[in-house]
């Protein structure tokens, strides 16, 4: 059953007949052509399809998008500003955190709600935050650097 849903994502309206028992990462994907958003393991599990919703992150193969009407989501489009890198994304860039590349809108999307929560994080901290993303390529190593290093950048622009 269709019904015609609304939403604001990276601070646009997105409109269209939505099947209510869509989940957001559905939406994002096949209806708004948002293909940052990976899917993964498709359970809750992986991290890849990590969005912010009202400034928390969520898997957004686990949310109905019928239930994030009225909301802000963002999404990994949603970062750049034209063609300048949020710091995060820089960061990733500079640590050498992107390997096969399938984790990281993930990995940034997780990092830019903890960060915005905790700006000075100690690695443990970062380490407890990235603990539902899943990493095949990197060892980790890479990741957590990067988030120090955006973390650094977002307080110096501050």
């Amino acid at each position: 059953m269709k019904q015609m849903m609304s939403f604001t994502i990276n601070g646009a309206i997105f409109e269209g007949e939505i099947d209510h028992r869509r989940t957001l990462l559905e939406v994002l994907r096949e209806s708004f052509g948002l293909f940052g958003t990976h899917k993964g393991c498709d359970e809750g599990h992986c991290g890849a399809c990590t969005v912010i919703v009202d400034g928390k992150a969520v898997n957004s193969c686990l949310v109905l998008a019928a239930t994030v009407q009225g909301k802000e989501i963002t999404t990994i489009e949603g970062l750049a500003q034209e063609d300048k890198l949020h710091p995060i994304q820089d960061a990733f860039v500079k640590a050498g955190a992107i390997q096969c590349g399938f984790c990281t809108p993930g990995m940034i999307m997780t990092t830019k709600a903890f960060l915005h929560k905790n700006p000075n994080p100690s690695e443990e901290e970062i380490k407890y935050a990235l603990s539902g993303n899943l990493c095949r390529c990197t060892g980790y190593y890479q990741i957590v650097e990067a988030v120090k290093i955006a973390a650094a950048q977002m307080r110096k622009e501050a």
